[in-house]
């Protein structure tokens, strides 16, 4: 698909509500404290087993950045001590040595993301230190997708060197806006020669791929400021473009209550913006992936949501499925059979943790055979925006309209208002369907309305 034609911005209002990104089901929040560092040490010994050869994913979470954007809703430190990030890598590097004798040598790496906070906040040389640690201490694959986040700001050539010589062959850099005014209400002065920069840089020492990523709903935006800057994106021409809507959670990101809600744009301007937005880019010929991923017909999203392997993970959509994930650094989450682990947040705490030979476990979560059911639904429509129910019963042994028969009625609400079609065994989302694929999501989401009931904890859907 490579459009939505009349996009009916009041239809969509109607389901602007609090939602998950489900990047990980159950949605975070229902980690617990229950789950301690001793369950993550005897499930990596379990998952480790000498037949075990399932693909592995590496992610390394770098928190620190030279100057706070007020937008941000990572888990980020803001910091000039080079000594205090050095600290930070001795860290991670033990973790690194901690880790890596429990996994079989024989899984190869396929997959690597450097993400943070800002992992181009790094010297050169602390980036190529890094990686040769890793690059010793794991079986990584030479045909594995290496992706960084980069900020330009601060960037030199040097640095894009040193993530080549490391076997990065992926960029992904914020954006947000290119508007002056916008960015000084956000604190990040981002000129748009400097991304120009950065992206040249990237293709003249042979990246495969750039996405660019830019944020809707910041203060000062309007319709037409953000199409001058689309147009400028579409101009730089990257193989991905990710446009959000901005989270706007000052009651979990403090930092938030910086910006004046006043300046925000109201949320007639924000669908207004989505809807030019899906516009121009698919009438440029970006394919829309769903939720906020648009990408080039022959890049590989694009190929694997056409044959349906597309996958959902921590780092958004991945062409990785059934990979399991093992994530390092302050609040970095693994995922692998069938737990999810989060590591400390707190400097403190993780170093405290690492410092005693232990994994820094902080939180995490044992799937019940019904979550694995739901997961696996909730991801076949978040990525192939349909779901053959036939399917879902071979593989689990249920019958899909008896399990899911509280589900199935909030449904005929998406049905009605031609989101969603049922034909047969299928559960089709229509072209507008897409923009709510978040609320279809819900409707299969054991926990959600308890969730719902507590404190806000999620962004808005739209």
């Amino acid at each position: 698909m490579n459009s939505i034609k009349n996009i009916d911005i009041e239809l969509i209002k109607k389901y602007d509500t609090p939602g998950p990104r489900y990047t990980s089901y159950p949605p975070a929040p229902a980690f617990s404290q229950s789950f301690t560092e001793t369950d993550f040490r005897n499930e990596i010994q379990k998952n480790n087993s000498d037949d075990n050869q399932t693909e592995l994913s590496l992610y390394f979470h770098i928190p620190f950045c030279d100057t706070l954007c007020y937008f941000c809703g990572c888990n980020m430190l803001v910091t000039r001590s080079r000594p205090r990030i050095a600290e930070y890598l001795e860290y991670l590097n033990s973790e690194i040595k901690l880790t890596a004798p429990f996994l079989n040598k024989h899984r190869k790496v396929g997959q690597l993301h450097w993400g943070g906070g800002t992992p181009s906040y790094l010297t050169p040389e602390e980036i190529l230190s890094l990686a040769n640690s890793i690059h010793s201490s794991f079986n990584l694959d030479p045909e594995m997708e290496a992706g960084v986040e980069i900020d330009p700001r601060g960037l030199t050539f040097e640095h894009m060197q040193a993530f080549r010589e490391s076997g990065f062959n992926r960029i992904s850099m914020g954006v947000q806006d290119f508007n002056p005014k916008v960015q000084k209400a956000v604190n990040r002065i981002q000129p748009e020669e400097i991304t120009r920069d950065a992206v040249e840089w990237s293709r003249k020492l042979g990246f495969k791929s750039v996405n660019l990523d830019m944020i809707y709903g910041l203060p000062y935006q309007s319709l037409e400021s953000f199409e001058e800057s689309l147009r400028k994106v579409i101009d730089i021409s990257p193989e991905r473009i990710a446009v959000f809507n901005f989270a706007h959670v000052p009651w979990l990101k403090p930092h938030q209550k910086l910006i004046d809600k006043s300046t925000l744009p109201p949320p007639e301007v924000k669908l207004e913006i989505l809807k030019m937005t899906i516009e121009l880019l698919t009438q440029s010929g970006y394919v829309y992936i769903g939720m906020d991923h648009f990408a080039k017909p022959d890049d590989e999203l694009s190929i694997a949501q056409r044959q349906k392997t597309l996958y959902r993970n921590f780092q958004g959509y991945s062409t990785h499925a059934g990979a399991d994930l093992y994530a390092f650094g302050n609040s970095a989450i693994s995922q692998f059979g069938h737990i999810y682990s989060q590591n400390y947040k707190s400097l403190q705490d993780y170093y405290k943790a690492i410092a005693q030979g232990k994994f820094a476990t902080a939180l995490g979560y044992y799937m019940t055979k019904d979550d694995i059911i739901r997961k696996d639904v909730i991801m076949r429509l978040m990525c192939d925006m349909e779901l053959s129910k036939g399917k879902i019963e071979q593989k689990f042994g249920i019958n899909f309209d008896e399990y899911f028969k509280s589900s199935l009625p909030k449904l005929e609400e998406f049905v009605r208002d031609g989101l969603l079609e049922l034909i047969d065994d299928k559960i089709i989302v229509k072209d507008m369907g897409r923009l709510v694929i978040r609320n279809i999501a819900m409707a299969f989401d054991a926990y959600i309305e308890k969730m719902m009931k507590e404190k806000p904890i999620f962004s808005r859907t739209v």
